[in-house]
């Protein structure tokens, strides 16, 4: 079923993104202990859309933090979990919420943070 407002969804699938997530490592340290460590776990295609920025002043010593928010769409897959984070450009995309639109499993869209 074709909704109006859906584009192609092949169309919009133009970057190829990292999705990463902490695991606890299979290895001890020198303590003893397992540390987590991060992983990757997958690539996919996907779009990353701008949706929108804000600045963060008044921190300490004068700095400004820039904080961007995208919607990152890629096809559906069931194991992507809020933990995780999306790695585009040498810029990390930590994911705030996810959404299934029309609960069809055909697409997802992530709505990720970005803190500059």
């Amino acid at each position: 079923m074709f909704r109006k407002q859906d584009k192609r969804l092949s169309s919009m699938l133009n970057k190829r993104v990292e999705v990463w997530h902490t695991v606890k490592s299979t290895v001890k340290d020198r303590l003893g202990q397992y540390p987590q460590e991060d992983k990757l776990y997958r690539t996919a295609y996907a779009g990353v859309i701008p949706q929108t920025g804000s600045l963060l002043s008044g921190r300490t010593a004068d700095t400004t933090l820039s904080r961007t928010t995208h919607k990152i769409v890629m096809r559906y897959c069931k194991d992507i979990t809020p933990d995780m984070w999306f790695m585009y450009d040498g810029v990390r995309y930590n994911i705030l919420y996810i959404m299934d639109p029309y609960l069809d499993h055909e697409r997802l869209e992530i709505f990720c943070e970005v803190l500059l």
